[in-house]
């Protein structure tokens, strides 16, 4: 973690929002997507990771943590530069061998992965579980799982990506494995008073990659395995989802964010150009969701909670910013002719 992280997050603390996520974090080295990544596979890393859990603690913010693994899709540019991967015209910056549940690039031309064996991927899961024990020691109150957009959890479920023939591929029951095994063993190690949520892709958006049939499956069996709560995503296993030129509309993903709250029974996470604060409430209100999270918004507007109290009439909306904002505020509000 860098200043220029701490400058981020330093923005949102002063926000209003109830929590707050480190990005995605590296569990390995090789488990970033590019050299620009956080990680938490060591402990020199924890250091920064704990100045920005104390920032939003100062805030009455609930502070937590992504923590993944690339797979297929790391070796990666960053994306403003591509994230395309990594080659030897590209600078300083080397490329690493990349991994996977199988070795299928993520598109012609790609690198190809090379497959994990049994072995390794049990020390994938120990690197799991390690990354959550820093993430606690360094005092998040949120670990969640990245499952989502083709990176390592994922790409073992999607059918796309993984053509395995031993006890991690084939059957739905089989491509479900590896992420069962990383959710109950963080789970074990991080405190039943402290969520575990877990990023799904719920479906591919490609021919015949994952439904949303075969995602509340695995949220039923994520919920049997103490997972609190299924933040609804989707695609990313034919390229990166945020660069994706496709049009979009707001609340584009709600919909399975509702098909998983209700299927499988488990707290849901609505996400996807959720921009507006009366829309954020209609979707709680219809019970299409729990919680709402509010993404590439939040960079243009780290106020946005300030707003939404605004526009939806709490009895006292300058409380939701921190008190060296709320002060001059509220006392401008009180003598402001309108």
């Amino acid at each position: 973690m860098q200043d220029w992280h701490f400058a981020h997050h330093a923005r949102f603390a002063a926000g209003g929002w109830a929590a707050a996520f480190v990005e995605a974090t590296a569990v390995t080295r090789d488990g970033r997507i590019t050299h620009g990544c956080t990680g938490i596979w060591e402990d020199g890393q924890m250091p920064g990771l704990k100045r920005v859990v104390d920032l939003y603690r100062a805030h009455g913010t609930v502070p937590g943590i992504q923590i993944g693994h690339s797979g297929r899709r790391g070796s990666a540019l960053r994306p403003w530069d591509g994230a395309s991967p990594i080659t030897d015209k590209d600078g300083s910056e080397p490329a690493w061998q990349t991994v996977a549940a199988s070795a299928i690039p993520e598109r012609e031309g790609y690198p190809v992965p090379r497959e994990l064996g049994v072995r390794e991927i049990e020390d994938l899961v120990d690197a799991f579980v390690a990354g959550a024990r820093r993430a606690l020691a360094a005092g998040f109150d949120i670990v969640e799982l990245h499952g989502a957009h083709g990176y390592l959890i994922h790409s073992f479920f999607s059918p796309i990506s993984n053509r395995r023939t031993d006890a991690f591929g084939g059957s739905r029951e089989k491509r479900m494995r590896f992420p069962l095994l990383v959710s109950e063993a963080v789970r074990h190690v991080w405190p039943a008073d402290k969520p575990v949520f877990y990023r799904a892709s719920v479906v591919d958006n490609v021919g015949g990659g994952l439904t949303v049939e075969d995602s509340v499956a695995l949220a039923r069996a994520l919920r049997e395995r103490g997972v609190d709560l299924i933040d609804c995503s989707s695609g990313g296993m034919a390229g990166p989802a945020t660069l994706s030129t496709n049009k979009i509309r707001p609340g584009y993903m709600v919909p399975l964010a509702a098909a998983i709250s209700r299927d499988a029974e488990i707290a849901t996470m609505a996400v996807g150009a959720i921009l507006e604060p009366r829309q954020a409430e209609t979707i709680l209100r219809d019970r299409h969701a729990d919680l709402i999270a509010i993404g590439r918004q939040a960079m243009a507007e780290p106020h946005w909670p300030y707003r939404a109290a605004l526009e939806l009439g709490l009895a006292n909306p300058h409380a939701v910013l921190a008190k060296q904002y709320a002060f001059y505020l509220e006392r401008r509000a009180a003598v402001l002719e309108r």
